[in-house]
């Protein structure tokens, strides 16, 4: 029996295979209902700590059980992400990931992505499930004033795919953006400003003008020096935060005030906590995919927190559909074996 070909997808490939955004929000949801009916199997990430200062190496592998008893629809692969923060000084990218695809029936590799642009997507479409879910409705008051008031902290890749996805998401939304560089806030609010469902793009003299009137906090500002600064009193009663960058902004004190406090999986949340990266944190009120079969709505009053630490599941999942449309059109390069 012949080996089937390897298909390599750059990140240029990747770019050029992504699905819609209606078509990337099913995705997300898919993955974050997976994470809750026990038809997903993951650990919490494998770590390794190379001698650079606050390096990483992440593997995470992941298996998805589709509804074939004899397997014909399961998914089964793995995330490779390494992080140096020391190399914006060498004028290189801080972060690497590759995704791996396998055949679930006999192993085989059967392809290999640029990881780079499906984090930002899938990260992006996670945000944009939960702001679906659980954002709160804009407030009144004249017309230019209707649509939500959304915060951004951080114009670095995921910035920038989270304005794509809160126009699309909250159609007529007012964004305010900080990014500790004013020229990176300055450029990402241009391109929102083009963007499709953004009404008005600003950019804050600081993170707390940023969150101190939005309806929706997104931060996601790179990891570093800062950590847990963004208090109770940076925002409004309503607040739905979306912390993307783990405790870099968003306060346990924050999550312990909140009516209603999720994650995407529990058990990568408390292996984190363990190892201190939550400090403070209160145990989760529940899973985004156990509210999702729930039909667990927003509370009627108070915040809600809604912190994703992205599992490679989510990259399985994307990649396997980018794979897909990357055939149809002849992307990539296939490898015979």
């Amino acid at each position: 029996m012949s080996l089937p070909a390897l298909r390599y997808l750059s990140a240029a490939d990747v770019v050029a295979a992504l699905p819609p955004l209606d078509e990337r929000l099913k995705l997300a949801e898919r993955t974050l209902i997976a994470l809750a009916d026990d038809s997903a199997e993951l650990p919490p990430k494998l770590g390794v700590h190379p001698r650079a200062p606050s390096s990483f190496g992440h593997a995470m592998p992941a298996l998805l059980r589709g509804p074939d008893p004899g397997g014909g629809g399961d998914l089964v692969g793995m995330k490779w992400i390494v992080g140096y923060p020391g190399n914006g000084a060498r004028g290189l990218p801080t972060i690497f990931a590759t995704v791996v695809l396998n055949d679930a029936a006999t192993g085989v590799p059967l392809a290999i992505l640029d990881g780079g642009p499906i984090t930002a997507a899938r990260t992006a479409a996670i945000s944009g499930v939960v702001i679906h879910r659980f954002a709160p409705e804009p407030r009144g008051g004249s017309p230019a004033a209707a649509g939500h008031r959304v915060g951004l902290i951080g114009a670095g890749v995921q910035g920038r795919s989270h304005v794509e996805m809160v126009g699309h998401v909250l159609p007529g939304a007012i964004l305010t953006i900080f990014a500790r560089h004013p020229e990176h806030a300055e450029a990402l609010a241009a391109v929102a400003r083009a963007t499709a469902g953004i009404a008005e793009a600003h950019v804050a003299r600081d993170p707390r003008e940023a969150t101190m009137d939005a309806d929706v906090v997104i931060t996601a500002a790179s990891f570093g020096p800062v950590n847990q600064v963004m208090t109770d009193d940076w925002l409004t009663p309503h607040a739905l935060i979306v912390p993307v960058d783990y405790a870099t902004y968003c306060s346990a004190t924050v999550a312990h005030d909140a009516s209603l406090f999720v994650v995407d999986e529990l058990a990568q949340f408390l292996a984190t906590r363990a190892a201190g990266l939550f400090e403070g944190y209160p145990d989760p009120t529940t899973t985004i995919g156990a509210a999702i079969l729930d039909a667990t709505g927003r509370p009627q009053s108070g915040r809600v927190v809604a912190t994703h630490l992205g599992t490679g599941l989510a990259d399985l999942v994307f990649g396997r559909a980018i794979v897909r449309r990357a055939a149809e059109a002849g992307l990539g390069t296939v490898i015979p074996r």
